[in-house]
């Protein structure tokens, strides 16, 4: 049985379309083993989701704290909202339906808060102080805000509406596929909403991750904004990796 002392401590990160996990070495934020990754249950329900992390546990034949990433606002354990996963997530007590399911302690926060952290510990934002925003783009935007390295949970800043629509649907990069949008085009979508982000945070720094974070050549030339901006370096480890950190931590102060 792999315990977090030997092996590392569990990470799962749940995601509207995969739930991944692996067992990570929260001293240097890499993996120790292989992520084991299924794709997620549709309809996405509380016990259907629950079964899946159980079976990562029992993947991993691990005994110890575990870590968990879940698309949702999370407020004293209890899902508020569920943009990506099953209505019935509202109202769900998301740490004891976990706990119950796998019978090891469970620590649960915001997916994009997750990935922040990894960020702000072992990636692009370990060197930073003052106001840190980091942006997910990918089924949706999700972002992580933090200040003077302590975070500020469930911000979904993707939510915001700019100009009389809410960002998510406008900038997300799936519309760039959707609208055959060129690199340049839908940029020009994200530039805007940088802006706005700045006129109300005025941050240090914009961290880019998410799947584009990968192809930032092609679209942050034409992010011409008073802030540094940085892709991403943990790509798709990074919920994981922020998981697991916090279940060693159990606490948003992460330095």
């Amino acid at each position: 049985m792999a315990t977090v002392e030997k092996k590392g401590l569990l990470g799962i990160d749940i995601g509207g379309s995969g739930i991944k996990g692996a067992l990570v070495d929260v001293d240097q934020g890499v993996l120790v083993a292989n992520r084991f990754q299924v794709p997620t249950p549709f309809p996405s329900t509380p016990n259907a989701i629950a079964k899946v992390v159980g079976n990562i546990v029992e993947h991993f034949d691990y005994k110890g704290s575990i870590g968990c990433t879940f698309p949702a606002i999370i407020q004293q354990d209890i899902a508020l909202s569920a943009a990506n996963v099953d209505a019935a997530w509202i109202g769900t007590n998301v740490v004891s339906l976990f706990c119950d399911v796998t019978r090891q302690p469970v620590y649960v926060l915001n997916d994009a808060d997750g990935a922040g952290v990894a960020e702000m510990v072992f990636g692009a934002g370990r060197a930073e102080s003052g106001v840190v925003c980091m942006l997910t783009f990918g089924t949706g935007i999700g972002s992580a805000l933090f200040i003077d390295s302590q975070l500020v949970p469930n911000t979904e800043l993707g939510h915001l509406e700019l100009n009389g629509r809410e960002v998510e649907p406008w900038v997300a990069p799936r519309v760039r596929k959707n609208e055959n949008l060129s690199w340049k085009c839908w940029a020009k979508r994200v530039y805007e909403y940088l802006q706005y982000l700045e006129s109300i945070f005025s941050p240090d720094l914009f961290i880019i991750g998410g799947g584009v974070s990968g192809q930032s050549e092609k679209f942050f030339p034409h992010l011409k904004i008073k802030t540094a901006i940085t892709p991403a370096l943990l790509g798709n480890e990074a919920g994981i990796v922020g998981a697991a950190y916090l279940a060693s931590r159990t606490s948003t102060t992460i330095r």
